[in-house]
């Protein structure tokens, strides 16, 4: 992502760039002015006419016609008893126009002011959305065709537009007739291009006066990052605060720095990454001690510091300020004021060879992972795909989940496979920008309205409207288009800007509750945004074809995203994905519903077969489409959409075949998207072109949309992440290791233990202050729950779901990282990979890294050949476990452990640890002590069949009859109307064979 200066640095710069890569600097180009029309006169006048009949006939005529409309004098109780007349109507009516006439005014004077002040954007007037839209228009049209024209506030370069939060959503646009559409667009383009040009011509020549008055004083400063005092450790946000008066502008110092190579050899990668030494370019205004200004003759800094600072200022290139111009040519001198005392000498490195000592952010980015971009940012189409990475995740987290229960039943012996792999490289990328891509309450409510909605219109006895598009606003509106008008919708849903939209508003559908009935638009797939609106397209619905055009790699990136969406949104029940001529590859998403067909031949026997018995199937049930037939009684289990994605162009003869196939696949809930070289596709009733730079076009449905895209590198990712956690690998499948073993010796004491398994409590650290406290908290078990690393985005994204800004997110960093502190040995606890991810050092250890330590050690490390230790391991294991995980979090957060699978992983970790130390006191007799541990494991896994199994044979083994049977019948109160599960029964029969009289006897 191109970064961009800020106004002090950008005012301090002098220097031209070199080469194409800083568009800041070229030459400006003239303003395309569009010469005004005939037309736009006439339009002025008619504007004017307006607004004087408005402002001043209005009050002219009822003063003339009416007069004073209020009472001569103070209202009395006799009022109360006077007969209402004519009159009294009228001046009750007229009463009302002057309101209105006042509030129009005052629209049109605040309109007016802004337009010619040309400051900010004009202020909203209470309660005059539509008002205060007309008045825009008015002195738009009125003032576009003087000589301010050009200097008009952004509000009136939008002509047309109404005031944010009576504003009709983008939505709203692309529903309009195409040609009206399109001219809108271009009118909007063109102004707002001439606009934004003479912004940028006027800012480039600010800039350039400001840089040669900088190049005239000569006042670049420069600051070195001082190294740690005790706890404090040096940050650019301190460093802003101190010497630019606010702590938030510390993304100037960035900006100013970023990339450029410092005196060890390494560069600044991200904010928080900075190392004692370094050198930081600071703006022109910077004001205060420590700062550097004229390196050749800095008082109390050595020769080696002050040709550091020159040779940095001689990398600048476009960073450079105005001072470097005179340092190149050698006659610049600047003095350095004060410098704060470092601890002890500071130790010279070379190039190669990092700085020793901590730094604030702990250990830098290595250079390869900085030309990879991963210390940077996230895979961009994950994170603008907020429907479609919610749908990955949770499948991805279903799919862990069933591999961990696979992997619990089938292990003999011990744990099989019980710790999941942890994604590197690219899948590690991957799963971050999942994390903060997803959008799962949009889905949540996605669903719940759609589901809302069918459950009304069949409490109506209504059939399903056919709905072709949905838009979901950026406010969280939902609106349908339908394909007809379908009277009016049922409460809370209203009536759009036509008979053909169904609007839902946010706050409406928040109120939903899940609904028991089937999912009635499953075919709804996500194709991209046009501005603040994602549009989803109801493929099963389309009467005929959809046709995709474009390079093979961009038609690659849609197909794949619509595919990975389908298989595995969170607003369908079931439905059948048939991928021809690409996406083998993508079936581990969703085995059950992706199939892969290979060439047009098999898809043409498939489909046509398929068409035949939907026909059939339909006549039977009398029934004119697959929407009636969903609200029906067999809505569970039939009318599932079938959606055929074909990315391979056909031949002439195969697009007719596919078209008269086609002819009918709306009304039966079959859908095909179909990837072509051209726009002539026989059959074709939605045409689109994807581009080169990530546009969707639909010219006859007048869209331009942000595409949504899936790129080839991307879903390789996503499949690698899936293929890792599916349950049915082979022995090459993940392996036992914990993640993180932690030492269980007395030498292995923590400096800062945290107890997650039951109540949260941390040992070893002050209390944060009370305001602070319960964020910190979150972040620190954020933190001790992935021990691989956290991207500080995922980290941002848990904290803070509806969003944050980054000097928030940095503020909170720094916070964590002093209340964190350092090691004796001066390293921080909260430090960074070479990815960029924040780790936490080996001292600070939570109860569920001893627990899994214990447990290891015990089955696979010391305890293996030594059965007083495993007892004694186990033991100590199962003492650790105080209930369920962070069992007294405040409501409202750790929402992101929804996302995580340590809720499954934790239980069966106990099971576990009490099935073992079960079979440790069984094999020497000791029943009670076996019964004791399991159930110590039950209190957290009350759920595992395998810990009841060993408590029958556990309670079987003391020889007491009527214990077994009060545990029995226990167990089947516990089963309820389900009952036992059929392996529970053959033991209790082997065991107990007496069970089923009791139970018929309490029948």
């Amino acid at each position: 992502m191109p970064r961009r200066r800020t106004s002090s640095s950008s005012s301090s710069s002098t220097a031209p760039s070199a080469g194409p890569a800083a568009p800041r600097n070229r030459t400006p180009q003239p303003v395309r002015v569009r010469r005004r029309s005939f037309g736009d006169f006439v339009k002025a006048f008619l504007a004017f006419a307006v607004l004087l009949v408005l402002v001043a006939g209005v009050p002219l005529a009822l003063a003339v016609t009416v007069g004073w409309p209020l009472p001569d004098g103070a209202p009395g109780l006799d009022w109360l008893q006077r007969e209402i007349t004519v009159q009294t109507f009228l001046h009750i009516l007229t009463v009302i126009v002057w309101l209105a006439w006042a509030q129009f005014t005052a629209c049109v004077l605040v309109e007016v002011k802004a337009a010619l002040s040309g400051v900010g954007v004009p202020g909203r007037v209470p309660g005059s959305g539509p008002s205060q839209l007309l008045a825009r228009q008015l002195v738009a049209a009125l003032l576009l065709v003087g000589a301010t024209a050009a200097s008009l506030t952004p509000g009136l370069s939008q002509l047309g537009q109404s005031l944010e939060g009576n504003q009709k959503p983008s939505v709203a646009a692309a529903q309009q007739t195409p040609g009206l559409f399109a001219q809108q667009q271009e009118q909007a383009a063109s102004t707002a291009s001439a606009l934004a040009e003479q912004a940028g011509q006027a800012g480039q020549a600010a800039a350039r006066a400001d840089g040669g008055a900088t190049a005239a004083s000569g006042d670049t400063k420069y600051y070195r990052i001082q190294p740690p005092e005790g706890r404090h450790h040096d940050s650019l946000w301190e460093v802003a605060e101190r010497h630019l008066g606010d702590g938030r502008r510390y993304k100037e110092i960035f900006e100013l720095n970023k990339d450029r190579v410092q005196p060890d050899g390494s560069k600044l990668s991200e904010a928080s990454l900075i190392r004692p030494g370094w050198i930081m370019e600071m703006p022109g205004d910077a004001r205060g001690g420590e700062l550097v200004e004229m390196p050749d003759e800095a008082p109390n800094v050595s020769e080696q510091v002050q040709q550091q600072i020159s040779d940095y200022a001689r990398t600048g290139g476009d960073h450079a300020q105005g001072g470097g111009g005179a340092q190149g040519g050698g006659d610049a001198h600047v003095s350095l004021p004060e410098q704060r005392p470092a601890p002890g000498p500071a130790t010279p490195v070379t190039p190669a060879t990092p700085a020793p000592g901590p730094a604030a952010g702990g250990q830098h980015a290595t250079p390869a992972a900085e030309e990879s971009g991963r210390s940077f940012g996230l895979p961009e189409a994950l994170l603008a795909a907020p429907l479609l990475a919610a749908g990955l995740l949770g499948a991805l987290g279903r799919r862990r989940r069933q591999a961990l229960w696979h992997s619990a039943l089938g292990a003999v012996g011990g744990r099989r496979g019980m710790e999941p792999p942890t994604p590197t490289g690219d899948a590690q990328d991957v799963q971050d920008a999942l994390l903060v891509g997803a959008d799962p309450d949009g889905v949540r409510l996605l669903d719940r309205s759609l589901r809302g909605l069918a459950a009304s219109l069949a409490a109506e006895s209504r059939p399903l409207p056919v709905v072709y598009a949905a838009w979901m606003g950026g406010n969280g509106d939902l609106h349908l288009q339908l394909a007809q008008p379908a009277g009016k919708p049922p409460t809370p849903w209203q009536v759009g800007q036509d008979q053909t939209f169904w609007m839902l508003a946010r706050a409406d559908a928040e109120r939903y509750e899940d609904a028991e009935t089937a999912a009635p638009y499953p075919g709804l797939v996500s194709l991209g945004t046009m501005d603040d609106s994602r549009l989803l397209l109801n493929l099963e619905a389309v009467p005929g074809l959809v046709s995709l055009s474009g390079a093979d790699q961009d038609r690659a990136a849609v197909f794949a995203s619509v595919a990975a969406e389908l298989a595995t949104n969170g607003w369908s029940d079931r439905m059948t994905i048939t991928l021809v001529g690409f996406g083998d590859d993508l079936t581990p998403l969703a085995p059950n519903r992706i199939r892969h067909l290979d060439g047009f031949e098999d898809l043409f026997e498939t489909m046509s077969a398929e068409t035949r018995q939907r026909r059939g199937a339909l006549g039977a049930a009398g029934h004119d489409s697959v929407l009636t037939g969903r609200t029906g009684p067999a809505q569970h289990t039939r009318w599932a959409p079938h959606l055929v994605l074909l990315a391979a162009q056909p031949s002439d003869e195969d697009a007719l075949r596919l078209a008269e196939l086609a002819a009918d696949a709306g009304r039966l809930g079959i859908g095909y998207l179909v990837g072509t070289a051209g726009t002539d596709l026989p059959g074709a009733a939605w045409e689109m072109e994807i581009t080169g730079d990530g546009k969707l076009l639909a010219p006859l449905l007048g869209l331009e949309l942000e595409a949504q895209l899936l790129p080839v590198a991307q879903q390789r990712a996503v499949v690698e992440l899936f293929s890792d956690a599916d349950p049915e690998r082979g022995p090459g499948g993940p392996a036992n290791t914990p993640p993180f073993l932690v030492d269980i010796s007395e030498q292995g004491r923590p400096a800062v233990y945290a107890r997650l398994v039951g109540s949260y409590e941390i040992i070893g650290l002050d209390a944060p202050d009370g305001e602070r406290s319960a964020q910190l908290h979150e972040a620190l078990a954020l933190l001790l729950l992935h021990r691989e690393g956290v991207h500080p985005r995922v980290l941002a994204s848990a904290l803070w779901p509806r969003g944050v800004t980054e000097d928030v997110r940095d503020a909170l960093l720094e916070r964590l990282r002093a209340w964190l502190g350092s090691d004796p040995d001066g390293t921080p606890r909260l430090g960074t990979d070479a990815t960029g991810r924040l780790t936490l050092a080996k001292s600070v250890v939570s109860d569920l890294d001893v627990l899994r330590s214990l447990y290891y050690e015990a089955t696979q490390g010391r305890g293996v050949d030594s059965r007083q230790v495993r007892g004694r391991l186990l033991t100590d294991a199962l003492v650790l476990v105080r209930g369920p995980l962070l069992a007294d979090r405040p409501e409202g957060r750790y929402r992101w452990l929804t996302h995580e699978i340590i809720d499954a992983q934790l239980p069966l970790l106990v099971a576990d640890t009490g099935l073992a130390l079960s079979e440790f006191h069984l094999e020497r007799d000791r029943a009670e002590k076996a019964i004791e541990a399991l159930n110590a494991a039950l209190r957290t896994a009350p759920a595992d069949e395998r810990l009841w199994h060993e408590l029958l044979r556990a309670t079987h083994a003391t020889d007491d009859a009527d214990r077994l049977r009060a545990l029995a019948a226990d167990l089947i109160g516990r089963s309820g109307a389900r009952g036992l599960p059929p392996r529970t029964e053959a033991l209790l029969d082997e065991l107990l064979p007496t069970w089923r009289d009791g139970v018929a006897a309490a029948g």
